[in-house]
């Protein structure tokens, strides 16, 4: 079981430390992505307001389309998200337009913000890790796998694990990473068990597609019967008036008990048009909400689906657990303090299998040098590349063209140039100087935002801005945290090297 836990966790711990460092910074999504457009309005209404607004807009832009999503603003989204489908009569300029928006959910003008993946960028990769659809996912699924291995056989290893749990020696070598690694995964192991089982759940639909293929000739018909999404149904072709939709959301959140997240209108302007309301996870623990569907040209109800078999219910709870869209300021913040132990666990254990395999007086053989210098790309590295993507919001222009796809490529170029450069200078000062400038580069973060943005510390502080002060003090805590980092790096030198005088002296 050692061997296995072992072995497990270092073929995988590059990527899992990646995994938990990204998706730990995704709990807080749309805070991130409102950051990264402080052109955003402040403006707080109710979904059907919203909802109506966002109609108005794309019947005047989208004559002719297919379908209408909108993504509806709620206590952490400041704007409404729209995507349209053009039909086939659309016309030339509905075609032309770009097929997402962001729109003032007051008025349903398009909002004028930056372009940028914001925090979806960090959810995203914590799962794709930027490689193409379905690779990223499968790559992901199987570090998510040796991560469940890795818990398992290290519960039965650690006979005594609640001993280890208060047992932390410093300056002990092997002995205080082993110290460390125990600490980090036994305070919070409820959470790193469950993080890992339901992120391993949310797709298991693609690592597990045999029942599906059993039982459903086609997949449309198992979505169909699953979430009753309907794909068979077509436009009539008699033009009929698309009747107000704020009532009809109204009316669902009221059969459904709960806020509407999304909603779907097909065919609009036709007579066979319909109009489907959805919840979501952000007003339940269930991440997949019940749906009201109305008939577009008359209002009346076509189909409810309030409440879901077992089976979906407890996919939608896993999903729920995993996400953690319900969770209020406080237990979201005690989330993301428990996904950085689960990074410091998996990060302690990439540093325990070299301390382990350290001989004095020896040379280093090849795989304990690869080790090392993986280590410190990945787990000093990664912090550079993401200070670098904050930062290309701010310094990059606001109306450059592809600014969304140089920010993401900053932060690549940032950690592979870090990863490249420290292979120029001995480990344990990579160590230092890595984490030295991911303190700089974050705790420059709140300078360069006050300096391109009327959003700067104090201005937010007198404007009673919550987000973007509660955003810069984060930065700074984080800055704090690298620099500690690279201060204990820097005594972990020297104290080396005092103990090789002190055996030179002693010889």
């Amino acid at each position: 079981m050692a061997w296995i836990h072992g072995w497990l966790g270092l073929l995988a711990g590059w990527i899992l430390f990646a995994m938990f460092l990204t998706g730990t910074a995704s709990y807080f999504r749309p805070e991130i992505t409102r950051w990264m457009q402080p052109e955003q309005p402040a403006n707080r209404v109710t979904g059907a307001v919203a909802t109506q607004a966002a109609v108005d807009h794309l019947s005047r832009t989208g004559a002719g389309d297919e379908q209408w999503f909108i993504m509806l603003p709620d206590d952490r989204t400041a704007v409404t998200r729209v995507f349209a489908i053009p039909g086939a009569k659309a016309a030339p300029t509905a075609r032309r337009r770009a097929p997402e928006q962001e729109l003032d959910p007051r008025s349903g003008e398009p909002v004028h913000a930056r372009e940028t993946r914001g925090g979806e960028h960090f959810y995203r990769f914590h799962f794709q890790l930027q490689l193409p659809h379905p690779w990223g996912r499968w790559l992901a699924g199987l570090c998510g796998m040796f991560m469940l291995g890795a818990i398992v056989s290290g519960v039965v290893t650690h006979k005594r694990i609640f001993a280890d749990f208060f047992t932390l020696r410093w300056n002990k070598g092997q002995r205080s990473w082993l110290d460390a690694h125990n600490v980090s995964a036994v305070l919070a192991l409820p959470y790193h068990a469950m993080i890992t089982y339901t992120g391993l759940m949310t797709l298991v639909l693609m690592y597990m597609p045999w029942p599906i293929v059993a039982n459903y000739q086609q997949p449309a018909d198992f979505s169909k019967d699953a979430y009753g999404f309907v794909f068979d149904d077509t436009a009539s072709g008699r033009a009929a008036p698309l009747v107000a939709v704020a009532p009809l959301v109204r009316d669902a959140e009221r059969r459904l008990g709960q806020r509407a997240q999304r909603v779907v209108i097909r065919f609009p302007g036709d007579a066979a048009a319909t109009v489907a309301v959805s919840s979501g996870g952000a007003s339940g623990l269930n991440a997949r909400g019940g749906s009201v569907t109305y008939s577009g040209a008359t209002g009346r109800v076509t189909a409810a689906d309030i409440g879901a078999g077992p089976a979906l219910s407890t996919a939608g709870v896993m999903l729920g657990l995993h996400t953690a869209q319900f969770a209020g300021p406080a237990l979201r913040w005690t989330l993301f303090l428990l996904g950085l132990t689960g990074a410091a666990m998996v990060g302690t254990g990439l540093l325990l299998w070299t301390a382990a395999r350290r001989r004095p007086n020896a040379a280093p053989f090849f795989g304990l040098r690869l080790v090392e210098r993986l280590n410190v790309a990945a787990i000093a590295g990664l912090p550079i590349g993401m200070a670098g993507y904050l930062l290309a919001n701010r310094l990059i222009p606001a109306a450059a063209e592809g600014r969304a796809d140089a920010e993401v490529a900053t932060m690549f170029y940032a950690w592979g140039g870090a990863a490249l450069l420290q292979l120029a200078r001995p480990a344990k000062r990579a160590w230092r100087e890595l984490f030295a400038l991911g303190a700089l580069l974050f705790g420059a973060i709140p300078f360069v935002n006050a300096a391109t943005t009327d959003r700067g510390f104090l201005a937010s502080l007198r404007a009673g801005d919550g987000l973007f002060v509660g955003f810069d003090l984060a930065m700074v805590a984080i800055a704090a945290v690298l620099g500690l980092a690279s201060w204990m790096a820097g005594r972990e030198r020297q104290m080396t090297t005092r103990r090789k005088v002190r055996e030179l002296a002693h010889v």
